[in-house]
């Protein structure tokens, strides 16, 4: 089943343009623009977008219909699903957004009794998906119980003292709780003795230790747990308070040890089994016939137990994505001369909508909302307003109809969404903040303040839409291209030899103060502003590039977007290490300011150069440096003792004086990581010459380039200093071994390439930054 409109589709070629009329009144728009900013190429000649009979209303809605009405020349909502029989009838989804939530009604009893089920407060997953009919997915993972790690409180501790154990550790939380969480019942749920291994530091034999897992609740519990046990704490089997015990995985976000435990990658496929779950809308608890609630606005709302999901491997078949509704928008604001639009005092005039489905080539939805009068434009769906206060709620209505999978436009996070949601705020429109997949759940505008040394320390506004992912291109531009100008008429021309629309910003006002022709002129503008996201997206492969990234880390894809480097290497490190049976300890934050030599940098001979200068660079040199070398926490000899039971011929010890066995001794987790890493891009670089299909190209494509840069953030996750597991010793040692070689490759350049062993010139190298030389050999 597809989703289909009646509307003519057309492309938006630009062709040359007049320049726009000059005016010296009006208004300012949402962002400044260069003075040459509209020497651009005109949008509306366009056959898609003629100027139009004001007469002919073919495809203009009149004032008084919107998503509520029956609506018959557009399409907007999914295609309805068919009877679906839970017994006989398995669900495959594309997941591509999760969260957690507090319910406290317990286990839904209508689940599987031969579980165990939980009464009152319990942690439940909620997954997001798409299926291969396009159908929305929402799926209640119940049974999945937050638990962490931490060192036996003494070496005659038995099985026997962990119930006791249990009791006073439950009191201490409890204590520390009280005031904070009503929570009724336990909340520490059990106390078991497991043999383990640190990470951290090389253990000969792999020797494993016992260690006592902790079973809590509620997640927000481990953090005040890991409190508790550090700052020091008794129980009844030992009088003396023991001070720091060694708590493990205490620091890991909650999703990150759900997916690894449940084997969820960013954005793969699920399959729900036949006869293991139940349709919400089939769901009695209690008394017969009594619903559970629906949480969410999707097509199919389901509960499961977690364990009993099926979670595709990202591989063959399981590459695909599902036809994802991918939505751009813009907006347009009436502001004053020479003030910024301020969402207290400037209307929305003007809202853009352009959706296209994940595959497709065109746009199946194309729609504009105005204040006022608008001719015709043929090919897009013009929704006529006569209050800024419906445009608001009609648009809400719009986009909760069409329920997009992934919002897209250009500063759509930092400006669009919060100035609409203070406009209708300010307009009291009380439905119109209702823009995620929950139902009870009002979108909000949070300012969040992120600092990483590859983007600086900024303000980004946080904005909850839960299920959908909210894909804002300027941010993915500013965090993955260097660019002179990130206004989107600069980009645009840079990747698509196309610019925005021929409007200037002082006449905005103008427009729209004047009859239903300027408005015409200001649509197109607007539309022009939500078509050219797009058309980024789908030149720049940014979606499938992400997709391809949170697949291989295996975090979610709001992870990519929201997050820094760090979480991608530590859910590998994470899944690596319980193949292995080791912990990851959680290391106390402590920025000593202890430094370290970084790379080499050769001096450049500066001056002009009229002969060729070639460049030499390693393949990958940090990462191949930490597999040859077998450089990881795993492998580093943190005791002496350990050391001297080892022969010289069993470790190695870099420039930098530390010391890891090598791996003929113990095969490192980080070196595998990046074996499995490098050896799975090898793959998909075959994989991709060997592909016919274009779409599998460029998925094949985004998957090498995700792999390339996993392995690269490896080394700068061990040197992170404020980070889940630094490790000084790693990176000055990978640096160290760098600078040998980059002095290495100079000494045997200029050894080498000389008149005296029969060159025609002495070669020079003229300058060298950490993975490369640039050489004059003066021919």
């Amino acid at each position: 089943m597809s989703v289909t409109n009646n509307f003519k589709r057309k492309s938006f070629a630009g062709q040359n343009a007049s320049a726009a009329p000059s005016s010296n009144g009006g208004t300012q728009v949402k962002r400044p623009k260069r003075a040459n900013d509209d020497d651009e190429d005109d949008f509306m000649d366009d056959p898609a977008f003629d100027d139009a009979d004001p007469e002919n209303k073919e495809n203009v809605i009149e004032i008084g219909q919107g998503p509520g009405y029956e609506i018959t020349n557009v399409k907007w909502s999914r295609p309805d699903i068919p009877p679906i029989n839970s017994a006989t009838d398995k669900l495959v989804f594309q997941q591509i957004d999760l969260d957690t939530y507090t319910d406290t009604d317990g286990t839904p009893h209508i689940l599987d009794k031969s579980r165990p089920h939980v009464r009152g407060h319990n942690t439940v997953i909620r997954l997001y998906g798409v299926t291969d009919e396009g159908y929305s997915v929402m799926a209640h993972l119940h049974g999945y119980i937050p638990y962490f790690y931490v060192n036996m409180p003494s070496d005659s501790f038995t099985t026997a003292d962990c119930e006791r154990y249990k009791q006073n550790f439950q009191a201490a939380l409890r204590s520390e709780l009280r005031g904070k969480d009503v929570v009724h019942g336990d909340v520490v749920l059990s106390v078991e003795i497991e043999q383990k291994a640190s990470v951290y530091g090389y253990q000969p034999n792999s020797k494993q230790n016992k260690v006592l897992k902790i079973s809590v609740l509620l997640p927000r519990f481990i953090a005040t747990s890991r409190r508790i046990l550090e700052g020091g704490f008794s129980w009844t089997g030992n009088q003396t308070q023991i001070s720091g015990y060694k708590t493990y995985e205490t620091n890991i976000d909650f999703e990150i040890r759900l997916m690894a435990d449940l084997h969820i990658v960013g954005c793969n496929w699920i399959e729900i089994p036949a006869g293991k779950y139940f349709i919400r809308q089939m769901l009695t608890r209690g008394m017969v016939g009594q619903q559970l609630k629906l949480h969410s606005r999707c097509q199919i709302e389901l509960d499961i137990w977690a364990q009993d999901i099926i979670s595709y491997p990202t591989e063959g078949e399981w590459q695909r994505i599902a036809p994802l509704r991918i939505m751009s928008y813009d907006i347009e604001c009436a502001g004053r001369k020479g003030i910024f639009p301020e969402p207290e005092h400037d209307p929305v005039i003007q809202i853009a909508s352009m959706v296209i489905r994940q595959g497709d080539k065109e746009e199946f939805i194309k729609t504009v909302f105005t204040l006022g009068t608008c001719a015709n434009i043929a090919g897009v769906g013009v929704i006529e307003c006569k209050t800024e206060h419906e445009l608001l709620e009609k648009w809400a209505d719009f986009l909760r109809e069409v329920d997009p999978d992934i919002i897209t436009g250009y500063n759509v996070q930092n400006f669009d969404f919060s100035y609409l949601l203070a406009r209708a705020k300010h307009l009291n429109v009380p439905t119109f903040s209702y823009l995620g997949r929950l139902k009870d759940v009002k979108t909000t505008a949070r300012a969040i303040v992120i600092q990483s040394k590859q983007m600086g320390r900024r303000e980004n506004k946080q904005i909850n839409l839960e299920g959908r992912i909210l894909f804002d291109l300027l941010l993915v531009l500013l965090r993955e291209y260097k660019l002179r100008s990130y206004t989107l008429n600069a980009v645009s021309y840079h990747f698509l030899q196309q610019q925005k629309e021929d409007v200037q910003h002082s006449i905005i006002t103008d427009l729209q103060n004047g009859n239903a022709q300027t408005r015409h002129r200001l649509a197109v503008y607007c539309l022009k502003d939500a078509f050219l996201p797009l058309r980024l997206l789908e030149k720049l492969m940014c979606l499938i590039n992400y997709m391809e990234m949170a697949r291989v880390t295996g975090v979610p894809m709001n992870y990519l977007l929201q997050r820094g480097q760090q979480i991608k290497v530590i859910s590998q490190i994470l899944r690596k290490c319980k193949e292995k049976n080791l912990l990851i300890p959680a290391m106390k934050i402590m920025d000593n300011g202890d430094d370290y030599t970084g790379a080499t940098v050769i001096e450049p001979i500066r001056g002009y150069y009229d002969t060729p200068i070639t460049t030499l660079d390693f393949s990958s040199l940090y990462p191949s440096i930490m597999q040859a070398h077998n450089l990881c926490y795993s492998t580093l000899i943190t005791d002496g003792r350990i050391k001297q039971t080892l022969s010289e011929d069993d470790y190695i010890t870099t420039p930098s004086g530390n010391c890891f066995v090598k791996s003929t001794v113990c095969c490192g987790i980080l070196p595998e990581i990046l074996t499995n890493l490098l050896t799975a891009r090898k793959r998909a670089k075959q994989m991709m010459k060997e592909e016919t299909d274009e779409f599998r190209k460029k998925v094949l494509d985004g998957r090498q380039l995700a792999l390339k840069i996993s392995a690269n953030s490896v080394y700068g996750f061990t040197g992170a200093q404020v980070g889940k597991l630094p490790c000084l010793e790693i990176s000055q040692s990978v640096t160290s071994f760098g600078r040998e070689m980059i002095e290495k490759t100079k000494a045997l350049v200029e050894n080498e390439y000389t008149i005296a062993k029969g060159h025609e010139h002495n070669a020079q190298v003229i300058y060298g930054d950490t993975d490369s030389v640039m050489i004059k050999f003066g021919v």
